[in-house]
């Protein structure tokens, strides 16, 4: 029986490994966790370019295609301001440079395009998903924020740093000061 039992170990513990892996619910690396939000992030943000690039191509059929139907006031403004937020705020989230403006201008893009896909076609799934899926992608990066490989974590970095620095230089130039006063610590005043 012993014997059976630890051949029934012997091949179970490789399918409770893999089972283990593939239910783990958080990446192994730190690192590899972050490489993935960095592809994520380049992908997302490039592959959004396209979008203000074509509105800009056809301002005045997107303004009456989309902005007019949705009733919103000023129609070429806001064709203009989705196109150029789409292709500015695209390569700026591929970058990880402001990262949390550019995906909030970029949710509410895909916000209003839900909105206009619901008063045109209802809840229908095949208009819906493209503009959802980018919706919660910005949405991601907006709570989020880029992730280690960006550049607003070398900004962050670098602000941290000297904010400490400053910190400390200050510090030192009050113990001087109160050095100097002649004040000893202890004594009744």
């Amino acid at each position: 029986m012993n014997n059976h039992l630890s051949l029934l170990e012997h091949y179970t513990m490789p399918i409770l490994k893999i089972l283990t892996a593939v239910f783990k619910t958080e990446a192994s690396s730190a690192q590899l966790n972050q490489a993935a939000w960095l592809v994520f992030r380049l992908v997302v943000g490039l592959v959004m370019i396209h979008n203000g690039t074509d509105k800009l191509s056809d301002i005045q059929g997107f303004s009456t295609a989309y902005v007019e139907v949705i009733g919103l006031p000023f129609p070429i403004f806001f064709s203009y301001l989705a196109a150029f937020t789409e292709l500015f705020a695209s390569p700026l989230l591929a970058l990880g440079f402001l990262t949390r403006p550019a995906a909030l201008g970029l949710f509410s893009t895909m916000a209003v395009a839900i909105y206009h896909h619901i008063l045109v076609a209802g809840f229908s799934i095949p208009y819906l998903e493209l503009s959802a899926v980018y919706a919660s992608c910005f949405l991601f990066f907006a709570v989020n924020g880029p992730g280690t490989f960006s550049v607003d974590t070398i900004i962050s970095n670098t602000l941290k740093k000297r904010s400490i620095a400053a910190q400390a230089k200050q510090e030192e130039s009050l113990e001087k000061a109160y050095q100097a006063s002649g004040v000893k610590v202890g004594t009744d005043l």
